[in-house]
């Protein structure tokens, strides 16, 4: 059986004793920051910021890959219009203002 006497002298104990009760107050002292409302409140934001960042910045791709797929199907490869492709898109719109003109003087009238 081993022998557990402490072997240590009185001015060692009390030093073990005083690293040990500043260790405990830093360790107190960062438990309070943490527990802090200010802090607290300082990571709730932080972590709204960067959950906003993180959509806004799949939206962004989301929306530049519609934008490039919608491009795709306007422009060739080469930066050229699709004249077979924009003539007919740009009469329906054009028929669909003319017609919304339409119902919104027949309205009126």
């Amino acid at each position: 059986m081993a022998d557990t006497a402490d072997t240590r002298t009185p001015a060692e104990i009390e030093a073990d004793i005083r690293r040990r009760r500043e260790v405990l107050a830093e360790t107190l002292d960062e438990i309070g920051v943490r527990v802090h409302p200010k802090t607290l409140v300082g990571d709730a934001r932080a972590k709204v910021a960067a959950n906003v960042d993180h959509t806004l910045g799949r939206a962004y791709v989301q929306v530049n890959r519609v934008v490039s797929d919608v491009r795709a199907q306007f422009v060739d490869t080469e930066g050229a219009p699709r004249l077979e492709r924009i003539v007919p898109v740009a009469l329906l719109a054009v028929g669909v203002v003319g017609l919304l003109t339409l119902s919104s003087r027949r309205r009126r009238g």
